[in-house]
């Protein structure tokens, strides 16, 4: 027990000693120390060999490969079966030079007779390799034998094998099945191959019969195919056979006599229930079960005693051939094959053992590379079934005759060394076998004494990206392995914790690198003979990113598209833009223009749809987005249009669509000509939807028709595809009566019959004409006719005036004569009424408005078709003495239902005269007589002006006009005012009451200095009408006013008042250009002349200077109310003529102006002027209205 401790704890220590020493052993092999390992001896080693089984092409040279490498270089020899091979004695053999690499040429002498077993050997001082045994065999694809095939006769319904049976060939040809023409035979659930080659029949029918069965053999390694002579086969039911048994009886095979009937499944291949088989692990494991039977039975497959390997699975030749890839011993157990029919079910269990020849365990030996006084470890571990045996060489030589060393041991599959010493490398071999194959491996053990060394670079710089992992090399060489320690900047300690991983080949990393590990590392290499140190630095850069992709793009074509690619980058990095198209390089096009952070296509063709790929790239990193382009253009026209399903009134379209161009069609438009009418022509017929490629079209008699069809999708129209062949239609009677039909005079005594004309197409054929039918609407009237030709209205003369009618216009061709028309009326022609309106009178409802009413007139007395009524009214005079003027007379229109309707706007306390007329179609009757009413009193208008006079320190006289506009007998008047300070406060409101007769008034007691503004207006019984305003400031005291005098006699200030007098005078010019614009037309004048005083007006600015003047009037001031009887109203009499007329727009009165013109919403113009007649401002004035704003 104690021995088996200690041979484990030796063995654990070599381990550890092995695992130290592989990073060793991988620097001697590897390729970037080629300098180191010149310097350093090395045992050899087969770097290539040619495979074991190794089949040759008897056509070419044969070349047998070894290649080996070691310091020295190796030297080579071979064994055939055997026994040395002395390649000099043979002409034919040649070794390549620093080769072990035979080639033979067989231009003198025939392949196969240097087949054989090949071995070769390499040596140097330090120890010998040896390769596998390579077995050479020539390739051999021999022909068929000849052979005479008699034709087979077989009975529909049974089963048949028709065998291939191919020559051996070396290796085994691949089997398949073809006719006469090379076309492989079709094969199906009843016809299929088999593994070995052969064609199964589960039932034959009539149609398998044919003379061309032919099996065909490939032989891949020659690339040559051999054929067998053709088989025919003749599927014949019962009574064909027993007709043509003598034609066939000397020279054909005949299957089964017995009539066929429906049967369950047997298996054809393989028999029996049950059967074995043997698969070596790692190959392919192949069953097939193939069954016969009526009707073709169905294959499926189950694992007794588990699952399928899922992935390794496929089930082949329509499921009676079971395939598992890379078998595993898992693999070994039942498996059952099922045939089923409507007659029954067959089974077949097929054993399956899994041999395994030697395969590696752990992997082949490693070399060893050990310091003196070290320890080892070779380990040849390896499995297979059945269990193979274990060989161990030396130098090529069996181990138990070499020469014996105290430091190795061998214990069954290891080999074990302890405290080598110089002079004990050497090449050990491990051969591993059993009845199904062979290992062989070759591991050397080189026993070194080398101080440290590191291989990487001095001062090499690392560059990493932010947030990768950092890799920094420290390759070191020597024997005893160093140690490697790592340490960063001042080397206050090694770098061996988070986030530093130190690896066991001197690597450091850190997994996620940031700024702060940037700067210059150290790398240590020690051992027990010296001790190496190596600088690197290490820079971490920010990550390149694309910050905005290139977007998908859909461009019609010819247009141009830009691809955006915006990128962050580390500065100190050099950034290189690459766009790819579809991931191969951009077309060389002047059309593409690449940028800094742009690609732009102009001008772009279909060609150029595709994905294209943004690629930033620097040293470090890159970053890559990509975006689509698709290209869409309008569609290709529709080709090969036809038509078919000809009817007399139908016909149908088909047509083949054009490319679409990336952009789906969403219809179809289909258009005609009609060659006999409107030839040049083309007009919409119908459209179908984009996914329809055929059209089933009404038509009409008697047209030349020719299609076309256009495609519309996204981008528009395509062009017209091109025409069809003419569809001629055959003529028939109208189909439709002509719509529009009116009867209607133009004279008194004439009736005018009309109607809209059928077009071409609606004719239906020749000699298109139309039957006109007309009688009075009576009983017992008949039907006038006419026939009427290219026209499309017919005059009745000498008719009773304004008489309805019952009117018919019929279509007729030469075919006959369209449907029987709907009948219309019409009337006769009008003529003026007879009569006027009676019993008019009028009913003042305000002082503005009066309702007019009168009797209807009889219908027969109109004599057409009723319009209105027409009211006519005008103002004779005001009842007050001072307005005795005139009026122009006014018009209202009133609809044929109306017995009444209302005047409004009209002027208070005045006399009005009017008179009713009734009007037709063809113009106005006789007026009523006239009648008269008077309008009651209603407030005043504005006073014509308000002027301020006589201004002094503490009063003011103010003087007015009566109003324009009394509106009835004036009673009195009202006077307000109240103070205003630089802000636009109002101070307490005073009243006055006035009389009648007053037209002046002087207020003492003023406050000097003082803007003041008044309010005046007058009043009727009716109430207070509005209120003129006017602002003025009173003048300073006496001391002020001598310093004003003293002011005044300054030369500055002279010339300042002449400048504002010169203002002055070009602003009332202005304002005299404005006024007279503004009362250029009538409308103007009279409403400046007549002004409904029951609407208040807002005022108009007037363009008076000097004093303030009642331009503000509606303008608030600050902290300011509406006095209570300056308040603008509006009374129920607020009428227009819109509101009450239905004929106002339009119509004029007999002096040619508007006839609505006085609605009552206009505001008069000359009381709004009236401080236009105020006198001039004073010197005074204009100072104190100066010093207001001072």
């Amino acid at each position: 027990m104690q021995n088996k401790f200690r041979k484990l704890f030796i063995i654990t220590n070599i381990w550890f000693s092995l695992l130290s020493h592989c990073f060793l052993c991988s620097l001697i092999l590897g390729g970037k120390k080629k300098k180191v390992r010149e310097g350093l001896p090395q045992p050899p080693t087969i770097t290539h060999q040619s495979p074991k089984d190794y089949i040759i092409d008897p056509r070419e040279n044969i070349i047998i490969h070894c290649e080996a490498k070691g310091k020295p270089h190796p030297s080579f020899s071979w064994t055939r079966n055997g026994t040395h091979y002395d390649i000099d004695e043979d002409p034919n053999v040649n070794m390549r030079p620093h080769s072990g690499t035979l080639v033979v040429d067989i231009s003198r002498e025939r392949a196969e007779h240097y087949e054989g077993v090949y071995q070769c050997t390499a040596r140097n001082k330090h120890g010998t390799a040896v390769s596998n045994n390579i077995v050479i065999r020539q390739s051999r694809s021999p022909l068929w034998s000849k052979e005479r095939i008699k034709p087979i006769v077989v009975q529909e319904g049974v089963s048949l094998v028709l065998p291939c049976r191919p020559p051996a060939g070396l290796p085994p040809p691949i089997i398949f099945w073809m006719d006469n023409y090379f076309q492989k035979l079709p094969q199906s659930e009843r016809v299929s191959q088999s593994l070995n080659g052969d064609l199964y029949f589960s039932n034959v029918r009539r149609e398998d019969s044919r003379n061309d069965y032919i099996c065909y053999a490939r032989f891949p390694h020659t690339q040559t195919i051999q054929q067998k002579q053709p088989i025919t086969v003749k599927v014949l039911n019962l009574d064909a056979i027993n007709d043509t048994m003598a034609d066939f009886y000397n020279d054909t095979d005949l299957f089964s006599e017995a009539p066929v009937d429906e049967r369950r499944p047997t298996f054809l291949i393989p028999t029996g229930s049950s059967s074995s088989k043997m698969v070596l692990r790692g190959r392919v494991l192949e069953m097939e079960c193939i069954a016969e039977g009526l009707p073709t039975p169905y294959t499926s497959w189950t694992k007794v005693s588990g699952d399928f390997p899922a992935r390794r699975t496929s089930f082949l030749h329509y499921n009676k051939t079971l395939h598992i890839a890379n078998v595993s011993e898992s693999d070994a157990g039942e498996y059952r094959c099922t045939a089923k029919n409507l007659l029954g079910v067959v089974h077949h269990t097929i054993r399956v053992t899994v041999k395994a020849a030697p395969y590696w365990i752990t992997g082949a030996p490693r070399n060893l590379v050990l310091a003196p006084g070290e320890n080892g470890v070779l380990t040849c571990r390896a499995s297979g079934t059945p269990k193979p045996s274990i060989g161990w060489s030396m130098n090529g030589i069996p181990i138990e005759n070499s020469p014996k060393d105290v430091s190795r041991k061998v214990e069954d599959d290891t080999v074990i060394f302890t405290d080598v010493q110089i002079g004990s490398s050497a090449v050990y071999q491990c051969n591993i076998s059993n009845d199904y194959g062979y290992l062989l491996s070759n591991a050397f053990v080189n026993v070194l004494s080398e101080p440290p060394r590191v291989l990487t670079p001095a001062d090499k710089v690392y560059q990493v990206i932010k947030n990768h992992r950092a890799l920094m090399d420290c390759s070191s060489f020597g024997s005893p392995i160093p140690k490697i320690t790592w340490f960063k900047d001042s080397r206050s300690s090694t770098l061996d914790g988070d986030p530093y991983i130190l690896h066991d080949n001197g690597t450091l990393e850190i997994d996620v690198a940031q700024a702060r590990n940037s700067g210059k590392y150290t790398c240590v290499a020690r051992n027990i003979l010296g001790i190496y140190e190596n600088h690197v630095s290490l820079e971490v850069k920010e990550p390149t990113r694309i910050l905005k992709q290139p977007e998908y793009k859909v461009v019609q074509r010819g247009r141009s598209v830009v691809f955006e690619c915006k990128v962050k980058h580390d500065t100190s990095l050099i950034p290189t833009m690459t766009w790819l198209k579809d991931d191969g390089e951009l077309p060389d096009d002047e059309r593409l223009i690449v940028d800094s952070d742009s690609l732009t296509i102009s001008d772009v063709t279909e060609n150029d749809a595709g994905v294209y790929t943004c690629i930033m790239n620097t040293t470090l990193d890159q970053d890559s987005a990509s975006a689509e382009l698709t290209v869409v253009e309008r569609p290709e026209p529709p080709t090969d249009l036809e038509l078919t399903d000809q009817k007399k009134r139908s016909v149908q379209l088909t047509w083949t669509p054009g490319d679409e161009h990336n952009s789906p069609i969403q219809k179809f438009l289909i258009q005609y000509e009609d060659l006999l009418h409107h030839r040049g022509h083309w007009h919409n017929l119908t459209e179908v939807p984009g996914t329809k490629t055929t059209a089933h079209l009404k038509l009409s008699p008697y047209v030349h028709y020719t299609f076309k069809v256009l495609a519309l999708n996204d981008v528009g129209f395509s062009r017209p595809s091109i025409p069809s062949r003419t569809y001629k239609t055959d003529p028939a009677a109208p189909d439709e009566s002509p719509a529009g039909v009116q009867g209607y005079g133009t004279e008194h005594n004439n009736l005018v019959i009309s109607w809209k004309p059928l077009s071409g197409l609606q004719s239906n054929g020749p000699g298109l004409r139309y039957k006109v039918m007309w009688r009075q609407q009576r009983l017992g009237s008949e039907w006038t006719q006419v026939n009427v030709a290219n026209n499309s209205k017919f005059t009745v003369s000498g008719t009773p005036t304004f008489v309805p009618y019952e009117l018919k216009v019929q279509a007729i061709n030469d075919y006959g004569d369209g449907p029987e028309p709907a009948v219309a009326l019409g009337y006769s022609g009008e003529d003026f009424p007879v009569t006027a309106p009676e019993n008019v009178h009028a009913a003042v409802v305000s002082s503005t408005k009066a309702e007019v009413h009168w009797d209807p007139v009889p219908h027969h007395l109109i004599r057409g078709h009723l319009k209105g009524y027409k009211v006519y009214y005008w103002r004779e005079h005001s009842l007050h003495k001072h307005h005795p003027d005139h009026m122009g007379k006014h018009i209202l229109t009133f609809s044929g239902n109306h017995s009444h309707g209302m005047l409004p706007g009209l002027h208070p306390f005045s006399l009005y005269s009017f008179y009713v007329k009734v009007f037709n179609g063809k113009g106005e009757g006789p007026q009523s007589p006239e009648q008269q009413f008077k309008t009651p009193e209603g407030v005043p208008g504005l006073p014509t002006s308000l002027v301020v006079t006589n201004p002094n320190l503490n009063s003011l006289t103010l003087e007015w006009s009566p109003p324009r506009e009394h509106n009835g007998h004036i009673t009195g008047y009202t006077l307000k005012y109240h103070t205003v300070n630089n802000s636009n406060e109002l101070g307490t409101e005073e009243e006055l009451a006035l009389a009648a007769n007053e037209t002046s008034v002087t207020l003492p007691n003023l406050k000097y200095s003082t803007r003041y503004k008044f309010y005046l207006n007058a009043k009727t019984i009716k109430g207070p009408g509005p209120a003129i305003s006017q602002e003025v400031v009173t003048i300073v005291d006496e001391a002020v006013a001598s310093r004003q005098v003293d002011i005044a006699t300054q030369g500055w200030f002279i010339g300042l008042m002449c400048a504002i007098a010169l203002l002055i005078l070009i602003l009332l010019i202005i304002c005299f250009i404005q006024r007279n614009k503004g009362g250029k037309y009538p409308v103007k004048e009279k409403e400046d002349a007549h002004t409904d005083p029951e609407f208040q007006p807002m005022k108009e600015d007037d363009c008076t200077f000097g004093e303030y003047s009642d331009n503000e009037d509606h303008k608030p001031l600050k902290g300011s109310r509406t006095p209570s009887n300056g308040t603008v109203k509006r009374d129920d009499s607020d009428d227009s003529l819109v509101d009450y007329g239905e004929g106002g727009d339009g119509q004029f009165n007999e002096d040619g102006s508007f006839i609505g013109e006085y609605s009552g919403k206009s505001i008069s113009r000359d009381t709004a002027e009236g401080p236009e007649n105020s006198e001039a401002p004073s010197p005074t004035n204009a100072m104190n209205s100066l010093n207001s704003f001072v």
